[in-house]
């Protein structure tokens, strides 16, 4: 059920289907023509019932399995519709923030198997497939601390064991400058809270949904630009002569890069 479970519901649908008139029918027909005296007798016993009780054992497994399927697919997808800005991604719990980032990427074409939900996940905790390539996934959901250079450099020995082709990390927050400088030159990327609440708002107008999509263009509270000098996030000020606003770096007079508003 467990596997099943994991699947798109309407292959637990199809598979005790399948599995159902295999049982009933099939196997007990096998039995009884190619499997001598003893298959003869336990085809027999199939036939009389017994096949009957286990097919629709297996049919109700699959089905159960499948509504379990259904239901985490409902949850995933209102979890990822419903979000509104950062305060709300952090307000939801690590393993929701693991379904929603795996819902972000599904809805990107990605398969994604989850594998951080269950326990011990070794600090991977989504992989993605598409086309050929294989992507490992950290979450953070760390609502004040920076992720550091040491997550980073575990990820990197993880693309290594696992033989994957990339690794993406994704936080509410953002990182350290040595992780960011860490990452240069590698297949890792850095995905800080900004972006990803831009990933989730570009995958809301893209899919249908019962829910209310966000469709305002301009920039959700706490999508403040990141300094393109130092990566911290850049504030709004407004130049005291002509009144203008502009960006300009929260770590001011220590970094004093600035960009039009």
């Amino acid at each position: 059920m467990e596997v099943v479970s994991r699947l798109p519901w309407q292959a637990g649908i199809v598979l005790g289907i399948v599995g159902y008139v295999s049982v009933r029918y099939l196997l007990a027909w096998s039995l009884s023509t190619l499997g001598g005296p003893v298959g003869q007798a336990l085809g027999q016993q199939l036939g009389q019932g017994l096949g009957a009780a286990v097919a629709s054992l297996l049919l109700g497994m699959c089905w159960a399995a499948a509504l379990i399927s259904y239901m985490d697919s409902r949850r995933r997808s209102q979890l990822l519709e419903t979000q509104t800005g950062l305060n709300s991604l952090r307000a939801i719990d690590w393993r929701e923030f693991e379904l929603l980032v795996g819902e972000a990427f599904r809805r990107q074409g990605y398969a994604v198997k989850e594998t951080g939900l269950g326990g011990a996940d070794g600090g991977v905790d989504l992989i993605l497939l598409k086309d050929g390539a294989m992507t490992l996934v950290q979450c953070k959901q760390w609502r004040t601390k920076l992720v550091d250079v040491r997550v980073v450099r575990e990820m990197y020995g993880l693309l290594a064991h696992h033989h994957a082709d990339a690794v993406k990390i994704v936080a509410i927050g953002n990182y350290t400058d040595d992780a960011r400088l860490f990452v240069h030159g590698k297949p890792i990327e850095l995905i800080h809270g900004n972006a990803l609440l831009e990933m989730v708002r570009d995958v809301q107008r893209t899919t249908p949904s019962r829910y209310k999509l966000i469709q305002n263009p301009e920039p959700l509270p706490g999508l403040e630009p990141l300094c393109p000098t130092c990566g911290r996030p850049m504030v709004q000020r407004a130049n005291r002569r002509s009144g203008k606003t502009f960006w300009g770096c929260s770590a001011y007079p220590a970094c004093r890069s600035s960009r039009v508003a």
